[in-house]
């Protein structure tokens, strides 16, 4: 190639901090994932406290640290790491006294909370929310969905309506 470019670090043939001739500064290695559902989370569990996300698939995750056995992120070193979440829910029970999607790290969980006083049952509705967290190496991160009281009929929709991603910021 023509084009100039600056690198530091060596790494398969390229280099760990890049700058091109634009001054556009690539990091190869740095941290950041977007993982999706193959496919909907059917009638989740009323009253568990908590049901985790089954984010199975990766749209892409930079530096391996996403596993889609466990739907969870892995922090590879200390920092500060954006955390995004939306999920699409479908069939709202309106007797539910409340929905709650949390993104659960190891030092704490983020709670986005909402009371579906609607007039009907609602047949979806979208949450996201994100967070700039504080992660230590070796920290986790995943997404659980709670529903208090009513019935046991929301579904978490798959595909590009419901994922979760992250990187690390500083």
């Amino acid at each position: 190639e023509s084009e100039s470019m600056f690198e530091i670090g060596a790494g398969d043939n390229q280099g760990h901090i890049r700058i091109d001739a634009n001054g556009h500064v690539l990091k190869p290695n740095q941290p950041a994932f977007s993982a999706y559902m193959s496919a909907t989370q059917s009638n989740f569990a009323v009253g568990a406290g908590g049901v985790t996300i089954l984010f199975d698939t990766e749209r892409f995750d930079q530096n391996a640290d996403f596993n889609t056995s466990t739907y969870t992120f892995t922090a590879p070193v200390t920092g500060k790491y954006q955390l995004n979440v939306q999920t699409r829910l479908n069939a709202l029970d309106t007797a539910a006294n409340y929905y709650q999607l949390i993104i659960k790290t190891s030092n704490t969980d983020y709670i986005f909370t909402f009371d579906p006083n609607l007039s009907a049952d609602a047949d979806y509705y979208s949450i996201s929310f994100s967070i700039l967290a504080d992660m230590d190496a070796s920290d986790t991160s995943y997404v659980q969905v709670n529903q208090s009281g009513g019935s046991q009929q929301t579904d978490v929709n798959h595909g590009g309506d419901t994922y979760f991603s992250g990187y690390l910021v500083a």
